[in-house]
């Protein structure tokens, strides 16, 4: 703040208090991140709770003091449920309980993450002809333009001498500029192995163009040199 002299019809100096110029809007506090489940320990900001027990039994409201005290007798923890609730919702569970309520979530939040990924499968012969090796790699060209995974399981023909993990990688190269191994090849069992290919990352394609320009600038600059040493 600063002192503003206004004048007076008699003469004298009055200050006033005047507050400073600021354009600035004034700060918003930004939400808060939902905590981790699990135990609070004694530090509870509310007055009153609805308290369920450790078998899932409502003990209805009831002050934190009395909370505190269930949980000290019975050498349990009170982890919150719903605090956004009226009062907030508080559960008296023991350490086995908070860590298998844990893991269960956990293994919820991977099943949500990966619960768009689309994985197709093909499986063929070792000696498949050399047209619908082609049609396959069409189909897996066209998969992973949708981004889904591609399982490609090859089975070894009898009287075949084609290697498997050859066709494994003759169809990645068809298709280097878009996808990669997200599981390399690999037996499954005697006379079968299999893979999985992705599409590459925003970043793995970036990296690949690069490479790639790199590689044929280099060509590029042989072939030129080439005609002068044959000179020489």
């Amino acid at each position: 703040p600063s002192w503003m002299t206004v004048p007076d019809p008699r003469k004298t100096n009055v200050f006033v208090l005047t507050q400073p110029f600021c354009t600035a809007e004034k700060s918003h506090k930004e939400p808060k991140r939902k905590a981790a489940f699990g135990s609070v320990g004694r530090r509870i900001p509310y007055r009153i709770l609805h308290v369920i027990n450790q078998d899932g039994e409502s003990l209805g409201n009831m002050h934190r003091a009395d909370a505190l005290r269930l949980m000290d007798q019975h050498d349990l923890k009170l982890v919150p449920l719903r605090e956004d609730a009226e009062p907030p919702v508080y559960r008296l569970m023991t350490g086995q309980q908070i860590h298998e309520e844990q893991l269960k979530r956990a293994e919820k939040k991977k099943a949500s993450s990966k619960a768009g990924l689309v994985q197709k499968e093909l499986s063929f012969s070792s000696a498949i002809a050399k047209n619908d090796l082609e049609t396959k790699t069409k189909q897996i060209a066209h998969w992973l333009e949708k981004r889904y995974h591609i399982k490609v399981t090859i089975r070894q023909a009898k009287d075949s001498n084609t290697d498997m993990f050859m066709l494994f990688d003759q169809i990645l190269e068809t298709v280097a500029d878009k996808a990669t191994y997200l599981s390399k090849p690999k037996a499954i069992k005697e006379g079968m192995s299999t893979c999985v290919l992705r599409h590459m990352s925003d970043k793995e394609l970036k990296a690949y163009q690069k490479m790639e320009n790199q590689k044929n600038s280099t060509v590029k600059k042989d072939e030129n040199e080439d005609p002068k040493s044959s000179e020489l």
